[in-house]
């Protein structure tokens, strides 16, 4: 596979932080792990998942992942806790509902 542009990297980096941002609107990103990590609540430094870039795909990878509702199998690992979706396309977010699973990892941010 071939080196993923900047501009493409740039692109799905956008897509997905308008769906965070329509999701949780106080979202912060803070830098961890060399990527970023999605904390949800301005006043907690408790994040839901993060964005990661590779030479080859953008990665959004969530916290409590295994525990979502993903009938299409789009989520990748095999991990107790964590799963993740790639992105090789700006189309990709869409068509891998990172919506949905954006949504479900809020949803479980605060159950037990």
């Amino acid at each position: 596979m071939s080196k993923l542009p900047p501009e493409v990297i740039a692109e799905i980096d956008a897509a997905i932080r308008l769906i965070v941002a329509d999701l949780a609107p106080d979202a912060r990103y803070l830098p961890k792990y060399g990527g970023v990590v999605i904390a949800p609540d301005p006043a907690s430094d408790q994040f839901v998942g993060g964005l990661f870039t590779y030479t080859e795909h953008v990665s959004l990878e969530f916290s409590q992942g295994a525990r979502f509702a993903d009938p299409q199998g789009d989520l990748e690992g095999k991990g107790k806790a964590r799963r993740h979706l790639k992105f090789r396309h700006p189309d990709d977010v869409a068509a891998r509902d990172a919506r949905g699973f954006l949504q479900q990892a809020l949803a479980l941010r605060n159950a037990p």
